[in-house]
């Protein structure tokens, strides 16, 4: 079992030319590294988040790795009319949306007869319906444009059962079926839209909300006996944006090394 981190991928352009907003982009998780690996991909990226001084802090990172500052838009997933903002704001910065990353989402941990409306509602409203505002917010533009990707974080608890997950296992099946019946609506008119499944990634707020011990347990199932980088699911989001893919629609691409 090796637990050992592979090398930092160098940028090689298979964004080059492409311009990209990544929602949810604040702070140190996938959508950061999304953000930050696609600008070293030769991408002109737009990053998103409610968050202003994490939003600002994170473009401020992404310009000393890459040399370019994204442009940058508060915004939050739960609010149609920010959401409108945030698409026109990207289109009129960039001149227009080759790819669209949907990163937002909102976990947590309680079992079903101890979950409130409230903890239920919060989770699918940020992590499924926040895909949804956000896709049709920018799919029109795509639609018009006769080109352009859409990449959803979505995660292998929309396949896999886990206690206490229920609402965010819910929330990422939706996010799973959303993605493969929009790629049906969006096929005609070159529009591809696909999703990665992670199944554990580490960052700083991994442990916030989990039981103890939850995590290490996790990583002893996986093939690696760890959890994955963030950047290494972004480097899968990046492969998704890329022309590499350029035959894939309404897939979900697992990111795990755990296999029941």
């Amino acid at each position: 079992m090796s637990r050992v981190v592979p090398p930092y991928p160098e940028g090689r352009d298979l964004l080059a030319g492409k311009t990209l907003v990544v929602t949810a982009a604040a702070g140190t998780g996938i959508g950061f590294w999304t953000a930050r690996r696609a600008a070293e991909e030769g991408a002109t990226v737009l990053i998103s988040d409610f968050h202003e001084r994490r939003l600002g802090e994170a473009a401020e990172q992404i310009e000393k790795a890459s040399g370019q500052r994204p442009a940058t838009c508060l915004c939050d997933v739960t609010n149609a009319e920010q959401v409108e903002a945030l698409a026109q704001t990207a289109i009129r910065e960039l001149g227009q949306v080759d790819v669209l990353v949907n990163n937002a989402g909102l976990g947590g941990n309680a079992n079903v007869v101890d979950m409130t409306d409230e903890a239920w509602n919060r989770v699918l409203d940020i992590t499924l319906n926040g895909t949804f505002r956000v896709t049709r917010a920018f799919l029109p533009h795509m639609l018009e444009r006769q080109t352009g990707v859409v990449v959803n974080n979505a995660s292998v608890l929309g396949w896999r059962a886990q206690p206490g997950q229920s609402h965010y296992a819910a929330a990422k099946a939706g996010v799973m079926a959303f993605t493969r019946c929009v790629a049906m609506e969006a096929a005609e008119a070159g529009v591809r839209v696909n999703a990665v499944a992670p199944s554990i990634a580490n960052h700083e707020f991994l442990s916030k909300g989990m039981p103890e011990g939850l995590i290490e347990e996790l990583c002893a199932k996986e093939a690696f006996g760890r959890a994955a980088e963030p950047w290494e699911v972004a480097n899968c989001i990046v492969f998704l944006a890329s022309d590499y893919s350029s035959y894939m629609t309404g897939e979900i691409l697992s990111v795990s090394s755990q296999h029941p």
